[in-house]
């Protein structure tokens, strides 16, 4: 049984496995890898329920190694991408997939269309937020660990994202659920503006919290130790790659994909913390982060999904992270919520009602202060006629 329990992690690795096999094969194989994707993350969360399970981990090395086989495979699965959008047969994939398996693989990528495209464009930057930037999250929060750091680093820049591992980690898990996180979404505002505003203020947060890092240490601020600048030359650095093995076009599509997952990530942070309140000068506590424990998503996004324990002892590592099922629960696994946050009226009829029960549940009385504010600057009628702040407040202070 125990050795089940490392095994379920390596769910992360099938799914790459299945992506780079689809990407060699190409043609159709793009929209079934696509398509399975969505199936298995959405349809198993639905149907597998939970997993609270919280066994005890003789060898965390083994869970360390599997985190760092993703840079390999991330690397693997955007060169395919590349390979799938180039003139040319880089370094005779195509050529050596035909000569290996009898099947023709040059022609199945030269003749997909433009909903291959498409399909080829969700797909990576799909795959860049699951096995780039959730494996990077785990690893760059182990700042005692140069070669996690250094991994998690790399992988954040398939996504132009690099500052996460400063602003996530010195600045998201510092004021969480405050107005001063960049990453918490206020009650009212709309996916795809927090994408934009999470972005720019993120970006913000890293330079000033590396600025009075490198001033604390005597550096220069523009130097080779500044690690907001050393992290954006590494995605420029891949980019630079791309544009050499095949030009401009096909460089502009891999920008468009990095841009896709680093959306991605925007979107996770939208959902994790969507309408929470809290003093900063006061604890996190597990009630400040939507959590989740549907099993297809623990399994393959490395207990992430566990957010509740995660902000609350953040230096914990993912084997190790329990399941606080009395935790606010976001509305299904991480993918199905993702979907349901890019729709922003569903998002609202499903969420309104959750947020209430935030406010009536979990809220402290210093909280719902805080609640009335942001339910009267929402711009949303049900937050703004709530009594629940109202009344939770009069029965807390009876």
């Amino acid at each position: 049984m125990m050795l089940f329990h490392y095994l379920k992690y390596f769910l992360f690795h099938v799914t790459s496995l299945s992506v780079i096999a689809a990407l060699i094969f190409s043609g159709d194989y793009i929209i079934y890898a696509l398509a399975g994707i969505l199936l298995v993350y959405i349809v198993g969360d639905s149907i597998s329920g939970d997993d609270t399970s919280t066994p005890e981990y003789q060898m965390p090395q083994i869970l360390t190694v599997q985190l760092w086989m993703a840079l390999p495979l991330l690397a693997l699965i955007m060169f395919l991408v590349l390979w799938n959008i180039s003139p040319t047969d880089l370094f005779s994939v195509g050529a050596i997939a035909s000569e290996l398996t009898g099947y023709d693989a040059l022609a199945a990528r030269d003749s997909i269309g433009v909903l291959h495209y498409i399909a080829l464009f969700i797909l990576a930057g799909l795959i860049i937020g699951l096995v780039g930037t959730i494996t990077a999250h785990e690893l760059t929060h182990r700042t005692w660990d140069p070669t996690s750091m250094l991994i998690g680093r790399w992988l954040l820049a398939f996504s132009f994202d690099t500052i996460f591992s400063i602003e996530h980690v010195y600045g998201h898990h510092r004021y969480v659920s405050t107005k001063e996180d960049p990453a918490t979404a206020p009650r009212g505002r709309n996916v795809y503006f927090h994408i934009l505003a999470s972005t720019i203020k993120g970006n913000i947060s890293a330079w000033k919290i590396e600025k009075k890092r490198l001033t604390r240490k005597g550096y220069a601020l523009f130097g080779p130790r500044n690690a907001v600048i050393r992290g954006h030359l590494m995605s420029v650095l891949l980019v630079a790659i791309a544009y050499a093995l095949s030009g401009l076009m096909p460089t502009l599509f891999i920008i468009a994909c990095m841009l896709w997952g680093k959306a991605l990530l925007e979107i996770v942070n939208y959902m994790e913390h969507y309408g929470m309140v809290r003093n900063p000068e006061t604890p996190v506590q597990p009630r400040h982060s939507w959590n989740t424990n549907k099993r297809i998503s623990s399994w393959a996004m490395f207990n992430l999904t566990r957010h509740s324990h995660h902000h609350a002892q953040g230096e914990v590592p993912y084997q190790d992270l329990k399941p606080y099922p009395e935790a606010p629960m976001m509305i299904s696994g991480y993918l199905t919520t993702i979907v349901v946050a890019l729709i922003p009226p569903l998002w609202h009829k499903l969420m309104i009602p959750k947020v209430l029960e935030w406010d009536a549940k979990y809220a402290t009385a210093e909280e719902l202060e805080l609640v009335r504010e942001a339910n009267a600057k929402s711009g949303i009628k049900a937050f703004q006629e709530s009594v629940i702040a109202d009344n939770a407040l009069q029965a807390k202070m009876a």
